[in-house]
């Protein structure tokens, strides 16, 4: 019987050892997201049901970008990228949270319109979800799936819904919802962020596919020292970004249902954000009322419920 129950402690200890060392796995290929890059967009249509379509031209475009994590703590990491523009302009781009085990995911639906859905234990156990924000940190789309460490390879994958993509919404209405198959992967010189989407009519009636795109944004290791002013920038910057996020994490707890609206008295939501960071910075605001300035922009900008 001791020798039964030796064994049974030993085998739990294995899989305790196993398992902890997966997590560090995943942390690990997380956090390797973060550093210094050049990064190139390849975006082509490859098909389309409807023989009478007419593909779309090719997107290709390239920048220089550094991810930086802003939140580290056991089951969430935070990146935030920063879009950096010659010598002297750096815009605050999109961000991602890695959460483990969410039991919640906030779907997007359509219309600005995200639904916060319940995930069952077995949907979320030993999984990441990947939180997408747009540049004001407002939602963009969230997904989940399970980071696979096996051969040398580090990779995880997701389907999502979301809006169009930046390098579309201002230039088509032929659909409204953009379904994407998004892979992730580390390489020697970075990571790989490679998609296979769908682009959707979402209507009353269900769902109808346009075209299919492949896409891939390759985010290649460069040298540090191209962002020492990124750097200066963002020390001044970092402290009203943290309290935006504290504000958007009550907007989010306290609501099922949010629909972001367009321009209020002629600005979009990320010009007012942007304005009020520049003006806590130069003020020297402290963090309640950066909360509560930020709380007080973004109401007017949703529907929530």
């Amino acid at each position: 019987m001791k020798k039964l129950i030796l064994i049974l402690s030993l085998g739990l200890s294995v899989l305790t050892v196993s398992a902890q060392s997966k997590l560090d796995q995943d942390r690990a290929a997380i956090k390797s997201l973060a550093g210094y890059y050049k990064v190139t967009f390849n975006y082509a249509e490859t098909f389309a049901p409807d023989t009478a379509y007419k593909f779309h031209p090719r997107y290709h475009s390239w920048g220089y970008e550094w991810a930086t994590i802003v939140e580290d703590s056991p089951k969430k990491i935070a990146i935030q990228h920063l879009l950096v523009v010659g010598d002297s302009t750096v815009i605050k781009h999109w961000r991602e949270d890695w959460v483990y085990e969410q039991p919640t995911i906030l779907q997007y639906d359509k219309d600005n319109t995200w639904k916060k859905v319940a995930l069952k234990p077995s949907e979320v156990k030993g999984r990441w979800t990947q939180k997408v924000y747009q540049v004001d940190d407002s939602p963009r789309y969230e997904s989940i799936g399970t980071w696979v460490h096996v051969d040398g390879r580090h990779e995880w994958q997701s389907k999502a819904d979301s809006p169009l993509p930046r390098r579309e919404f201002t230039k088509r209405n032929d659909y409204n919802v953009l379904n994407r198959g998004n892979r992730i992967y580390l390489t020697p010189q970075g990571w790989m962020f490679e998609q296979d989407n769908n682009k959707v009519v979402r209507s009353a009636d269900g769902d109808k596919i346009i075209a299919q795109e492949k896409g891939y944004e390759e985010f290649t290791k460069v040298d540090e020292a191209k962002f020492a002013f990124a750097k200066k920038w963002w020390a001044g910057q970092q402290g009203y970004w943290a309290d935006a996020r504290a504000a958007w994490d009550d907007v989010f707890a306290k609501n099922g249902t949010i629909k972001l609206a367009g321009k209020k008295d002629g600005k979009l939501l990320y010009e007012q954000l942007f304005d009020l960071a520049e003006k806590s910075e130069k003020e020297k605001w402290n963090s309640a009322r950066n909360k509560a300035e930020t709380i007080k922009i973004i109401n007017g900008y949703i529907s929530a419920s």
